[in-house]
């Protein structure tokens, strides 16, 4: 298990459970926007809302450091979409 103190491993829960938000407030956003190519686009604003409140929840020089928060977005966003029909898969 993870040190709880440790700021990388903070980062990265902290990064994986906003993305997780917002896919529990989102689903019907998501399903349009990998359906029509415009995931994106369609989350832009919840996308950066979560990215802010990352940055205030983290340590900064591991935020400033690190791409924690993309890449819960690709794990937790993108690819447990996969089985959603989509022009780009």
């Amino acid at each position: 298990m993870a040190d709880p103190k440790d700021p990388h491993a903070e980062a990265q829960r902290v990064a994986r459970l906003i993305v997780a938000d917002i896919v529990e407030y989102n689903r019907e956003k998501i399903l349009e926007g990998i359906a029509n190519d415009t995931l994106f686009e369609v989350l832009a604003k919840d996308i950066e809302t979560g990215r802010k409140y990352y940055e205030k929840r983290v340590d900064p020089l591991v935020a400033g450091d690190t791409n924690y928060y993309e890449l819960a977005l690709v794990d937790v966003l993108v690819m447990k979409q996969a089985g959603v029909r989509s022009k780009i898969w």
